[in-house]
């Protein structure tokens, strides 16, 4: 396994089945420390000690979709929903602002009331207030024209999760009306139109296999995303899903440490949901190699309503409120957060292009 390791710190591609091989061992603790390890050198060559901050506005819990995972899910009639006005949106902003977010997340479901129209003006908005921040958009699938849209009114991010490299296993964590292919070809349509792209998928969903995971590594190195959004699979009770277990943390951070092995570069969060299933998985993510957290921003009384899974972690470290507690977490195992946009070192230069 070793010699793996060696060739993925050296650049070389691993074949799916050498990918898959690797994944099996991950709970060979020896193995696992020595990933960390190669993992954190890849990282401190390309972005030193720094860890860049996110601020996560979770806008709306609408959603037109009914992933079979997702808590957020239409069929789901327990849910109270929520949508965040434009001038409490720009309130985050500017909480966060003060804070020394320099990037705002905005992260919602599919919902049909935040039109083209509405979320240009908000773009252009935040844009206009904070024209010296990064603005991340995380709301799902859209046409080629929203995307460019979207960009033209000074979006610079997007989130998208893959979800999984393998057909099959999209079909089945997925309803019929959503596409696999389609998914792959909206990621395809916002890196021609110049966004820093972002994709990921759940470590433990129901159904995935190593060789699941595996694919998920090729596409991830022919892809070259810009940033990757991993964590765990966790339950949300009022899903089909409910009775599945969890992912474990040992399979996500071996899975995090493969990813920054294989993209030096990529900007690669300490996910909530890591938080979620180890107190300490914030920190264990960033010795995984892990360079980016993403505290929320959102109104305090909106929060426990974002219920992707159950208890989700929002307070505490996890609050954009407790930016110097995170500050010293991350001084405590060597690291410190920067007030930075924290672009990918490919695009820091990058501005708004239309098509």
């Amino acid at each position: 396994m070793i010699e793996y390791l060696d060739r993925l710190t050296a650049g070389e591609p691993l074949s799916e089945k050498e990918y898959a091989l690797l994944i099996r061992h991950h709970e060979d603790q020896a193995l696992s420390e020595e990933l960390f390890a190669r993992a954190r050198a890849g990282r401190e060559r390309v972005f030193g000690k720094e860890v860049y901050i996110r601020g996560l506005i979770e806008f709306t819990n609408y959603c037109k979709n009914d992933c079979l995972y997702c808590g957020l899910r239409c069929s789901n009639r327990q849910l109270e929903r929520y949508r965040l006005k434009e001038e409490e949106i720009l309130s985050c902003c500017q909480s966060g602002y003060a804070l020394g977010f320099r990037t705002f997340v905005l992260q919602g479901g599919e919902d049909p009331f935040f039109t083209d129209e509405r979320m240009v003006h908000l773009i252009s908005r935040i844009r206009q207030a904070f024209p010296d921040c990064a603005l991340t958009l995380s709301i799902g699938e859209k046409s080629r024209e929203s995307y460019r849209r979207y960009r033209q009114a000074g979006a610079d991010r997007f989130l998208l999760r893959h979800e999984t490299a393998d057909e099959a296993h999209y079909r089945f964590l997925h309803p019929p009306a959503l596409s696999w292919h389609h998914r792959m070809n909206c990621l395809k349509d916002l890196k021609e139109l110049g966004y820093q792209v972002g994709c990921g998928f759940m470590v433990g969903s129901p159904g995935q296999t190593c060789d699941c995971l595996a694919k998920d590594m090729v596409f991830l190195r022919a892809f070259s995303p810009h940033m990757v959004g991993l964590g765990p699979f966790i339950p949300q009770h009022d899903t089909p899903f409910a009775g599945y277990p969890a992912g474990g943390l040992s399979l996500t951070l071996f899975m995090l440490a493969l990813v920054r092995l294989t993209l030096p570069s990529v900007l690669l969060p300490a996910t909530t949901a890591l938080s979620t299933i180890h107190p300490e998985g914030r920190i264990r993510g960033i010795l995984a190699g892990a360079n980016v957290v993403m505290p929320n921003l959102s109104p305090l009384l909106v929060r426990d309503k974002y219920t992707l899974y159950d208890n989700k972690a929002f307070l505490g470290a996890e609050a954009a409120e407790a930016v110097d507690s995170l500050s010293q977490s991350m001084k405590s195992i060597g690291y410190h957060v920067v007030v930075s946009r924290g672009d990918h070192p490919s695009c820091r230069t990058t501005s708004p292009a239309g098509e």
